[in-house]
């Protein structure tokens, strides 16, 4: 039970990647919140690991919306205590709205920005002073491998998720010196229903593209960030993991 008496907030962690970190943190003793759109994907699952509905609260609202952030953080606070693990999980391309740069319009770019970068910095600055205070905190960064490979289609994307990655490295070298960490992970090609919207054309070229040769599991991910917010993980910091198959490599 590594992360018994840990609270863990999973941004986004209704289904998918998310829910299945929010999974992997019940399953290890972890108390845990959810903010989500939809939580109903997890609150299925959550009969497989006994007690765990009593230990998880799950919150529908939008985590582009500062003061549904700020409430629920209040009530993570008042309920379960204060947060050692963050998983800013939340976020997503333009998906249908995707395409050609030349021919993207600014308030798709401004929102994917706003939901892949932003709800980063805005939830981890709810948390960071007061694991700063308390010298203990995990804080694990959703970004991509398509920031790194620069997929055609995905500018605004990739922008946001290596505006993660910078964002990452200097709260880590800030947050360093009292015993918080602060990593990125960047899933590939992994099966969610997310990744299922993407143009046929452009979820085909990063499969052939991915040396492993097949799509991931949203467990292959949360496996990762489970071991990033351990005390096995307390002399990295400052690091992005890509978790792709092998299609980029850092």
């Amino acid at each position: 039970m590594k992360f018994h008496q840990r609270v863990a907030v999973v941004t986004g962690g209704g289904q998918g990647i998310g829910a299945a970190a929010a999974l992997h943190f019940l399953a290890h003793g972890a108390r845990v919140a959810v903010l989500d759109l939809d939580c109903h994907p997890l609150a299925q699952a959550l009969s497989a690991i006994p007690d765990a509905a009593a230990r998880c609260i799950r919150v529908a609202g939008d985590c582009t919306e500062p003061a549904v952030v700020s409430a629920f953080f209040d009530r993570v606070e008042a309920e379960l205590g204060p947060v050692d693990i963050l998983f800013n999980n939340v976020g997503q391309s333009a998906r249908e709205r995707g395409g050609p740069f030349v021919e993207s319009d600014e308030s798709t770019w401004r929102f994917v920005i706003e939901v892949s970068l932003l709800t980063a910095m805005r939830a981890s600055r709810r948390v960071a002073a007061g694991m700063r205070d308390r010298r203990f905190g995990r804080i694990i960064n959703m970004s991509t491998d398509a920031a790194f490979a620069g997929d055609v289609g995905l500018a605004d994307y990739a922008a946001a998720k290596m505006g993660v990655v910078g964002f990452t490295r200097s709260l880590a070298r800030e947050l360093a010196p009292h015993g918080v960490t602060v990593n990125a992970v960047c899933p590939g090609a992994i099966r969610t229903r997310a990744h299922e919207r993407l143009k046929p054309e452009v979820l085909a070229r990063i499969v052939a593209n991915t040396p492993a040769g097949f799509v991931g599991s949203p467990e292959d991910v949360a496996a990762a960030v489970g071991f990033l917010a351990s005390d096995d993980a307390r002399f990295i910091t400052g690091q992005t993991l890509l978790i792709d198959g092998g299609r980029w490599m850092v």
